[in-house]
């Protein structure tokens, strides 16, 4: 069985850009031999960022696809919502993989 990997990552703001590099960090962690879970790349197909009400739909559902995963890899700059998804994952006890994408790559692990 693959280990879940949750892709915590930007979205908002450049959405379309975002998007293309949320999808180029699960194709990572596929290559890696992980199944990746990426709920910023799912929900929006389906539910308007714009509206608060399917917002917060989209953060609660994707909370319960975070306690499903194994660990969390982290890329860019932490938002508003991807910080309260390290503060779940911190919370399970997951491990958090920090990964740093400019100059190349480089992780840092912490285990909550």
């Amino acid at each position: 069985m693959r280990k879940k990997v949750f892709i915590c990552s930007p979205f908002r703001g450049d959405m379309e850009g975002n998007a293309r590099k949320a999808a180029a960090y699960c194709r990572m962690a596929c290559e890696e031999g992980h199944l990746p879970i990426a709920p910023h790349l799912l929900f929006p197909q389906f539910l308007n960022e714009e509206t608060e009400e399917e917002r917060r739909l989209d953060i609660s559902m994707g909370m319960e696809l975070l306690a499903l995963c194994d660990e969390m890899w982290v890329f860019g700059e932490a938002t508003e919502g991807m910080a309260a998804e390290i503060a779940s994952a911190t919370a399970q006890g997951k491990t958090i993989i920090f990964k740093e994408t400019e100059g190349g790559m480089k992780e840092k692990a912490v285990k909550a």
